[in-house]
């Protein structure tokens, strides 16, 4: 399975959502509070241009910004 890490923030329900849907697809996952950690920050903006979570890395490249589901599934070779 591709390494997944996903930027996100305590109060993000777009990020709940998203780790919820890693869970329940046994997808692990790094996570990094944003809110919390500005070197994680500047990380997450150098890689997408965002400043909005969750913005998710799947694999070395693949930036999804936003809880996608259906690139994410394909991306992660799941279903839809």
């Amino acid at each position: 399975m591709k390494k997944v890490v996903i930027f996100s923030t305590p109060v993000c329900k777009y990020c709940k959502l998203a780790k919820e849907y890693f869970a329940a697809n046994n997808v692990p996952f790094e996570e990094y509070n944003v809110a919390a950690d500005v070197e994680r920050r500047n990380e997450m903006f150098e890689k997408s241009g965002q400043m909005g979570v969750p913005v998710i890395i799947v694999g070395d490249t693949d930036v999804v910004v936003g809880f996608n589901k259906p690139v994410l599934a394909k991306l992660l070779e799941l279903a839809a």
